[in-house]
C-alpha cells in the first residue's frame, strides 16, 4: 500500500464517519409519542409509571392506589413555594409541591464563553421547569397501608432562600410533611462546598397507631428539548452536541454500563433489579444521576409518559419495602449528582460512574489519551499546549516506525530516474512494470509498505482524540492562544485549517512521486490539501491543532532522514572514488 492510497483511505473513512453521524442525527429514527398503557393493564411491566406520571403499585402487602395528578384534598387550599439554594458551584430551585428539584444552574459553566462584552453570561441549566425544556429530579414515598408523601404532596419549609456562607462547608434544607394520623416525613437535602452531589434523606416518624409500610423511590423525568437554532450550516455541522449520546444510562455490578436512547424507551423498556448501581439521564458534557446506597436492593425502570405538550421520558429507582412500627422512625438515603462529566470525580462517587463519560467504541484509545492530556494540562496549564505535548510524545513513541517510512521514501526518491526508465521501457504494460519495480525494491532493500503502519496507527488516534475533544467537559470553552477561545469548537477564522493545508502541500512536495500512478489518482492527490482543509474547517480547533503539529513533526523527521541518507550516499560515493 503506497502513501497516496493510505491518505485517500484515511480521507474516505473520516468523511464517511462524519456523514453517517450527521445523517443519523438529521434523518435517523426520532423519538415518537407512544401510546402508554393504563396502569391497570395486565401487560404493564413491573414498576411502570401511569399515563399521568404517578407512581403505581410497589412491593408492599397491600397494593397502593395510584396517586392522582392532583394534590391531596387536605392541601388544595395551600400554595406551593419555590426555594432557592445557592452554593459556590450550584444554584438549585426546590418546589415544595413534592419537594422536587425543578431547576439547577451550574455556576462554573457558562452557556457562552466569558468576554469583555459579556463578563457574566448565564450558567448552564440542567434541571429546568420550563415546558419546552422540562427536566426534574423527583422523589417520594408510596404506601399500601395509608397515606404517604409522593412527588405531588405539599411540603412545608421554614424559609425560601438558603445560601452557603463563607466558612460553611455544608448546607441543610429541610422540608416537612405531616398527616392527621400522626405520620410525619422530613425530607432533607444537604449540599456541600465545591460538590455537585446533593445528599437526600427522608426520615419517617410514625406517630400513628398502626404500622406504616411502603417504598421510597427516586426518579428523573424530562422532555426532549427543541434543537438549537444555528446561524449557518457550518455552525450546525460543528455543533459537537449533535454527535453525543442523549438519553438514559445506568450501571449494575452484574451487567455493567448500559444506556438507552429516548427513541428506544417504548421499544426496549428497562425493568431490572440492581444492587450497588446508579441511574442517570445523560447529555453532552453533563449528567444527572441518582446514586442509591451501595447495599440497597432497588429496581431500575424506564417508561414514556403521555403529556399534553408531548412525551416525557422517565427513569425510576424504586427502593425496597420499608415498614415502620407505631412510635418508631426510620430513614432512607440516596445521593443525586447534578454536574459535569469529570471522570476522576465520577469514579470517586460510585463504582462505574466514570463510564458516564462514554467514548463508545474508541474507549480503549480515548481513555488513555484523556488521562495523558489531563496530566499534561496539569503540567503546562493550557489544553492547547497539552495537545502539542501529546503530539510530541506520540511521535517519539512511533519514531522507529516513522523512520522506516522516511528511509523508504528517501531511497525511492533516489530511484526515481531508474523508475522513469522502467516506465519508458514497459509503457502501458502495467503488470510487467509492477514486477520490474518489485524486483528493483528487493534489490535495493526498499519496503514499499513501510509507510502504511504509522498512518494506520494515526487513524484510531485521530478518531479517539476527536471523541475526547467532543466529550471531555474540561476542554469545553478551553482557550488556547489569540483567537482560539474554545478548543472544542471550530476555528472561527479558518486559520488552523489553512495552516494544515500548507503543511499538506509541503508534505506532498517532499513526497516522492509514485511511478505508474493512475492519472485520476494523481489529480485527487493534488486536491487532497483542499479536501482536508474544507473537512477540518468543521472540526474542533484542538483536533486541527493536533494535526498541524503532527504534520510539522513528520516533515521535520522526513527532512532529517532524507538529509542523513543524502550525506551517507555522498560519503559512500566519495569513498568509491
Amino acid at each position: 500500500m503506497n502513501q497516496t492510497r493510505t491518505f485517500l483511505l484515511f480521507a474516505l473513512v473520516a468523511v464517511a464517519y462524519l456523514l453517517w453521524n450527521a445523517w443519523e442525527k438529521d434523518y435517523g429514527p426520532q423519538p415518537a409519542a407512544p401510546t402508554v398503557a393504563a396502569a391497570s393493564s395486565a401487560s404493564t411491566p413491573a414498576v411502570p409509571a401511569a399515563a399521568d406520571g404517578s407512581v403505581p403499585g410497589a412491593s408492599v402487602p397491600a397494593t397502593p392506589s395510584v396517586p392522582s395528578n392532583e394534590a391531596p384534598k387536605a392541601t388544595m387550599g395551600d400554595k406551593a413555594q419555590l426555594i432557592t439554594v445557592t452554593t459556590d458551584v450550584l444554584r438549585l430551585t426546590i418546589d415544595t409541591r413534592g419537594g422536587s428539584l425543578v431547576r439547577s444552574e451550574l455556576l462554573g459553566y457558562p452557556v457562552t464563553p466569558r468576554t469583555k462584552k459579556d463578563p457574566d453570561p448565564a450558567s448552564i441549566r440542567l434541571l429546568d421547569d420550563t415546558d419546552s425544556h422540562f427536566f426534574a429530579a423527583q422523589d417520594g414515598l408510596i404506601s399500601g397501608t395509608g397515606p404517604a408523601p409522593d412527588h405531588r404532596a405539599l411540603f412545608q419549609a421554614s424559609q425560601t432562600s438558603y445560601t452557603l456562607t463563607k466558612g460553611q462547608d455544608a448546607l441543610n434544607v429541610d422540608l416537612t410533611w405531616t398527616d392527621p394520623s400522626g405520620l410525619k416525613v422530613t425530607k432533607r437535602y444537604t449540599l456541600h462546598r465545591g460538590s455537585y452531589v446533593v445528599d437526600l434523606s427522608q426520615q419517617i416518624d410514625n406517630g400513628s397507631a398502626k404500622p406504616c409500610t411502603g417504598n421510597a423511590y427516586r426518579q428523573l423525568q424530562r422532555v426532549i428539548p427543541p434543537p438549537p437554532v444555528h446561524s449557518n450550516f457550518r455552525a450546525k455541522f460543528s455543533d459537537q452536541s449533535r454527535y453525543s449520546f442523549f438519553g438514559a444510562a445506568w450501571y449494575s455490578p452484574e451487567h455493567k454500563f448500559d444506556k438507552l436512547a429516548f427513541d428506544k424507551f417504548a421499544k426496549e423498556p428497562l425493568n431490572q433489579p440492581v444492587t450497588g448501581g446508579w441511574l442517570a439521564m445523560e447529555q453532552h458534557y453533563f449528567v444527572t444521576a441518582w446514586l442509591p446506597p451501595a447495599t440497597e436492593a432497588d429496581t431500575f425502570s424506564t417508561t414514556v409518559i403521555n403529556d399534553q405538550d408531548g412525551p416525557r421520558y422517565l427513569v425510576r429507582d424504586m427502593g425496597p419495602s420499608i415498614t415502620v412500627a407505631p412510635g418508631q422512625s426510620t430513614t432512607t438515603d440516596a445521593r443525586l449528582y447534578i454536574g459535569p462529566k469529570l471522570r476522576d470525580q465520577l469514579a470517586a462517587l460510585a463504582p462505574g460512574f466514570e463510564l458516564a463519560l462514554d467514548y463508545g467504541i474508541f474507549s480503549i484509545v480515548a481513555s488513555p489519551l484523556h488521562w495523558i492530556l489531563a496530566h499534561l494540562h496539569h503540567l503546562v496549564g493550557n489544553w492547547g499546549f497539552a495537545i502539542i505535548l501529546l503530539v510530541l510524545l506520540i511521535n517519539v513513541a512511533i519514531y522507529k516506525l516513522s523512520e522506516a517510512q522516511y528511509v523508504s521514501a528517501a531511497r525511492m526518491r533516489k530511484l526515481k530516474p531508474r523508475m522513469d526508465a522502467l516506465k519508458e521501457r514497459y509503457g502501458d504494460d502495467k503488470q510487467k512494470m509492477q514486477q520490474a519495480m518489485m524486483e528493483l525494491y528487493k534489490k535495493e532493500k526498499i519496503n514499499p509498505v513501510a509507510g502504511c503502519l504509522p498512518i494506520l496507527i494515526t487513524i484510531p488516534i485521530f478518531f479517539a482524540l476527536y471523541t475526547v475533544l467532543r466529550e471531555s467537559v474540561e476542554l469545553r470553552q478551553a482557550p488556547f492562544v489569540g483567537w482560539i477561545h474554545d478548543l472544542s469548537a471550530a476555528d472561527p477564522y479558518f486559520v488552523l485549517p489553512v495552516l494544515y493545508m500548507g503543511v499538506m502541500l509541503m508534505t506532498q512536495w517532499m513526497m516522492p512521486t509514485q511511478p505508474g500512478m493512475d492519472p485520476t489518482q494523481a489529480k485527487m492527490m493534488k486536491f487532497m490539501p483542499l479536501m482536508f482543509g474544507v473537512m477540518f474547517a468543521f472540526f474542533p480547533a484542538g483536533l486541527v491543532l493536533y494535526y498541524i503539529v503532527n504534520g510539522l513533526c513528520r516533515l521535520a523527521q522526513q527532512w532529517w532522514v532524507t538529509r542523513r541518507i543524502d550525506r551517507a550516499e555522498a560519503a559512500k560515493a566519495l569513498v568509491s572514488r
